[in-house]
């Protein structure tokens, strides 16, 4: 009996040591929109494609990067309701953190909880795993800190990573672009060199969004000028 016989069970492993749910959930982010992060020396950048199906969806009304604390923002790739469903949690795990301590929840722990809730649905029966992995970006005392999250639960700490559908060359392309003492203008123009590189068609400030927080310690979203305005420094 091969792997295939256990390919439906979340919970029962397979004679290779495999959940194979986790790794459909994998496939799931792989034929993802590419969404990328760059940790830099005095700020975080998290980058995605944001193209649309059909011209007649208002892209006012998509946004693939969410604020999740005043300090922190999440962006990802694969299934988008999944997603809405762990930024959900997210914040409502970082508000509980608000009300015992009365600070803002440091990144370190608020990617444990969401990686926390990932995990639970690799062993437990009648759900299945989230089909989305995660880039996080926040700042606190620890500094600038980017963070990769996958269905498994299993999270690491980045200095630049790359998920979805064109991750693989994205990775080898900041594998030679950056740099330990790079600044937060220059990793904003790699993020979007690194984009353009598998970019189907033309780029412009509609189908890509970033997300930044500097030493502020405030992340927020850039606008569509914004973007043009990098895109006209970096391209």
């Amino acid at each position: 009996m091969g792997d295939s016989a256990y390919s439906f069970s979340l919970t029962t492993f397979s004679r290779t040591g495999k959940l194979l749910q986790i790794e459909y959930a994998l496939n799931a982010v792989q034929q993802g929109k590419t969404s990328l992060g760059i940790c830099a020396s005095n700020g975080v950048v998290i980058a995605t494609e944001k193209k649309l199906p059909t011209v007649l969806i208002d892209s006012k009304d998509v946004s693939k990067i969410s604020l999740v604390t005043p300090s922190s923002g999440f962006v990802y790739s694969g299934l988008g309701p999944d997603y809405r469903v762990l930024v959900r949690k997210a914040r409502k795990k970082a508000q509980s953190y608000f009300n015992i301590y009365q600070e803002i929840q440091p990144v370190g722990p608020l990617v444990r909880d969401v990686a926390g809730v990932m995990q639970e649905f690799t062993q437990s029966g009648g759900v299945r795993p989230f089909g989305v992995s995660l880039l996080v970006a926040g700042f606190d005392d620890q500094g600038p800190q980017l963070f990769q999250v996958d269905p498994s639960g299993a999270y690491f700490g980045w200095k630049a990573s790359a998920i979805g559908k064109n991750s693989l060359n994205a990775k080898s392309f900041l594998e030679k672009r950056y740099s330990e003492d790079i600044e937060l203008d220059d990793a904003i123009h790699t993020a979007l060199l690194t984009m353009k590189d598998g970019f189907e068609g033309e780029m412009n400030e509609f189908n890509v969004e970033l997300g930044v927080v500097s030493e502020d310690r405030r992340f927020r979203i850039l606008t569509p000028a914004e973007i043009r305005d990098y895109l006209d420094e970096a391209l």
